[in-house]
C-alpha cells in the first residue's frame, strides 16, 4: 500500500545509505524503528551544500528535507523489509544548517513532514522538532532522524 503510493509519486526508495562513521543506518527495537541522522544524499552526492540563509535557498532546503525523509525510509526499510510494514510515523527531528539570522527551520522541516503525510496519510502525521545548528556533516544543509512504529 505505501510502497505502491511511493511508485505513484515516482519515488524509488534507494538502498540504505552507507554510514559515514561507526553506526548503523537504523535499528529496530520491539515495535519501533529508529534511524540515524540521514543527509540529503542522492546517488551518493549531496543535493546542495551550505547554510540556509546564505548558501542554500529555502526552496532547495525544502527539497533537501524531502530527500532526507526518503533516505530515512530507506534506512527503516533495511531493518523491517518493506515500507508497508510501517504502522505510523512517530517523531521526526530536523536539523537545519542555519546562518545566524535564519529563523525558518520549521518551513524547511515541512519538506519532510508534508511528504510523509502525502505518503502515509493520517499515519504520516508526527511529532517534530526543527532545530537550527551551526554545522552538519559534509556541510549538508539538512539532516533528519526519524522514529516509526512498525507492524509486528
Amino acid at each position: 500500500m505505501y510502497e505502491e503510493k511511493l511508485k505513484e509519486l515516482g519515488i524509488t526508495i534507494p538502498e540504505a545509505p552507507k554510514p559515514l562513521a561507526a553506526y548503523v543506518p537504523a535499528k529496530k527495537m520491539h515495535k519501533l524503528a529508529f534511524t540515524a541522522g540521514q543527509l540529503p544524499l542522492l546517488d551518493g552526492k549531496l543535493l546542495f551544500t551550505g547554510k540556509l540563509g546564505v548558501d542554500v535557498s529555502e526552496e532547495d532546503g525544502i527539497k533537501c528535507a524531502k530527500q532526507c525523509a526518503i533516505n530515512c525510509l530507506s534506512a527503516i526499510k533495511s531493518v523491517i523489509g518493506s515500507i508497508d510494514n510501517i504502522e505510523s510515523i512517530v517523531k521526526v527531528t530536523v536539523f537545519v544548517n542555519s546562518s545566524d539570522s535564519f529563523i525558518n527551520q520549521p518551513k524547511i522541516a515541512n519538506g519532510a513532514s508534508e511528504f510523509l503525510v502525502e505518503v502515509f496519510g493520517e499515519e504520516g502525521k508526527h511529532a517534530r522538532s526543527a532545530v537550527g545548528v551551526a554545522q552538519l556533516p559534509m556541510n549538508a544543509p539538512v539532516e533528519i532522524e526519524m522514529i516509526v512504529k512498525v507492524i509486528d
